[in-house]
Formats: structure tokens, C-alpha cells, sequence
């Protein structure tokens, strides 16, 4: 099968680029199993700290395939492939690794709920972030309302997924959907933002991502004895030991990850 997500490793940050330019990256099955296979395969892959999810040509994403769409036959069939497509938003929000979605051009539908999934989001400043769903009949997937409900008011997200609002990257940024627009090339932008990801202790951000991705559905007690029990957990590890070190010889901390 043709790879349509491409993998490089460079100084502890793993790429995967989109590529299915002529169809401006829109989410194929195939494009999607690459993506996935990408994913763990730089998961495991110890040098990488970081991944950056980004797209080649013109956009980003532009959501999904509406020819692959339009093949589906039966309600069985559509059931399978939400499923299957929904699980590339679930991954990139339970995997231990952060991952940085480098955006240019659309992220749009689907695209811009592989946005949200990840960690961060770095835009050129020129990029759009198309809610379109509404215009062909349909609502956000791939958990994009509730992703999107974490970062503005529920009035507003009902206006734009509505009205299938085009936001920019200056109001993205304006209302916290998006971390920083970048100045230059939006790569570029990118590996700077990772380098407080590469540089800082693995373990930490690991259980960092998934306690704040799971603490709206926790009770505050339970919420209290998680924090702790991972603290005791992280309170033995070489990488603390490191910072207590580094902070007491005045030094630049070099975590590795133990």
C-alpha cells in the first residue's frame, strides 16, 4: 500500500507529512492507516520526544474524502468507516507523545478536528479553519464538538458549526484554539515551539497530556489520588533527581526520559 504519511526524525522530533497533495491531504481509509501506522511507529521510536503533524501542498487537511464517502452502500458500511476514521482523534489524543499540528493553508472538517486532537497547533498566519459540515448536510466527527467546546463558549461553537463559519488564525489564536501563528514558515515555527517538549523530562509530559485530557471526567477526589499517586511515581525517577541537581549547581537540566 502507497504511504501517504511520510516519517522523518530530526533532533529528537519526529515529522509526518500528509501526502496527498492533489487532493489537499483529504482523509482516504489508506490515508488514514498511514497516519496511524506513523504514529506508533514514531511512538516507539525512543529519539523521538515530539511529533509534528503537518501536510504537503496547499492545505493542511481538507477533511475527508468525499469520494471515499460516497461509496459507502449501507448503513453498516458507514458505521465502520466513523469508527475507523474516528480512531486516528482518539489515538493522537491517548498516545504518551505530544503532538504539534503544523497548519497552513485549510484545515478544514475533518482536517481541522485533527487540529484540535493534537496538543498544539502552530498556523501560518494566512490559514483558514473551515467548519464547512453544515454545508453539506452534515455536523462535526471526529470528536470536533467536544474539542472545540473545550477551547470557546457553547454559544458560539453553535454559531459557527451553524453557520459553517471560516475562522482565521487571528481569531483562532484570539480564543485560544491555536498556540502561536507563526512569523515565517510555519515548520520552522514549529521545531522552535517543540523545544521546550525535546529539552524537558518525557515522563512528566506523558502524564501531564493524559491528566489534563481526562481530568473533566474525573471526580476532584479522584482527581487529588491520581495527581498523587503519579507524583510518588515521578518523585523516583532519575529525571527528577536530575532537576533537584540541576537547580541546586545552577545548570541546564538533561533529562533523559528515566
Amino acid at each position: 500500500m502507497e504511504r501517504l504519511a511520510v516519517t522523518e526524525v530530526k533532533d529528537g522530533i519526529g515529522y509526518i507529512r500528509l501526502t496527498r497533495p492533489d487532493k489537499l491531504n483529504a482523509l482516504s481509509r489508506e490515508m488514514v492507516t498511514s497516519i496511524i501506522n506513523a504514529l506508533d511507529e514514531l511512538t516507539a521510536d525512543e529519539a523521538v520526544k515530539v511529533i509534528v503533524l503537518s501536510g504537503e501542498g496547499k492545505a493542511f487537511c481538507a477533511g475527508g474524502d468525499i469520494a471515499s464517502m460516497q461509496q459507502l452502500k449501507s448503513m453498516s458500511e458507514t458505521a465502520d468507516w466513523m469508527n475507523y476514521v474516528s480512531a486516528l482523534s482518539k489515538k493522537l489524543l491517548e498516545m504518551d507523545k505530544y503532538v504539534i499540528a503544523a497548519v497552513h493553508g485549510y484545515a478544514a472538517g475533518a482536517g481541522f478536528s485533527l487540529a484540535l486532537a493534537s496538543d498544539f497547533i502552530v498556523a501560518e498566519r494566512n490559514t483558514k479553519f473551515a467548519l464547512s459540515f453544515s454545508n453539506i448536510g452534515l455536523i462535526p466527527d471526529l470528536g470536533l464538538i467536544k474539542l472545540l467546546t473545550e477551547r470557546i463558549s457553547k454559544t458560539l461553537a453553535k454559531e459557527w458549526i451553524s453557520s459553517g463559519k471560516v475562522i482565521s488564525a487571528e481569531t483562532a489564536f484570539e480564543k485560544g484554539i491555536i498556540n502561536r501563528i507563526a512569523t515565517g514558515e510555519v515548520m520552522e515555527e514549529a521545531a522552535k515551539f517543540a523545544g521546550f517538549i525535546v529539552e524537558g523530562p518525557a515522563l512528566s509530559n506523558k502524564y501531564i497530556k493524559y491528566l489534563i485530557n481526562h481530568v473533566d471526567g474525573l471526580h476532584q477526589e479522584t482527581a487529588f489520588m491520581q495527581e498523587n499517586m503519579i507524583q510518588t511515581l515521578l518523585l523516583q525517577t532519575e529525571d527528577h533527581r536530575e532537576g533537584v541537581a540541576a537547580f541546586l549547581e545552577k545548570r541546564k537540566p538533561q533529562f533523559k526520559g528515566k
